[in-house]
């Protein structure tokens, strides 16, 4: 999918779904509008054609790849090479998760103070 749309803060992320032979990468404005994707194949030449076509959407914010310690672990050592910042996970996605924790507590504290 090729579209003309352009990202509306002018920042990217992109996410890239890792397999052996190819990866699949799609380009998505900040507030979560798929704006094209991509498949490469999995070498230096597929890796620098993925971060010139990111490039040319704007500021890449992140990466986002499955399977680090697998499929993908080449793309982001690549990735990494070239200044990219290896993060964990996505502040978004610690911040959700640790909602969900404090939600359950709260619930099992109202639980519990019910049931006296």
């Amino acid at each position: 999918m090729q579209t003309s749309e352009q990202p509306r803060s002018g920042h990217v992320v992109i996410g890239v779904d890792t397999h052996k032979h190819v990866h699949v990468a799609a380009v998505m404005d900040t507030i979560g509008g798929i704006l094209a994707t991509l498949t490469i194949p999995t070498d230096t030449g597929g890796f620098q054609q993925l971060q010139d076509w990111a490039a040319s959407f704007g500021r890449v914010l992140a990466f986002g790849i499955e399977g680090t310690g697998s499929y993908g672990a080449t793309l982001t050592s690549f990735l990494r090479r070239q200044g990219f910042r290896r993060r964990p996970r996505h502040p978004m996605v610690a911040f959700c998760r640790s909602r969900r924790k404090l939600l359950r507590r709260h619930r099992a504290g109202r639980a519990v103070r019910g049931s006296r």
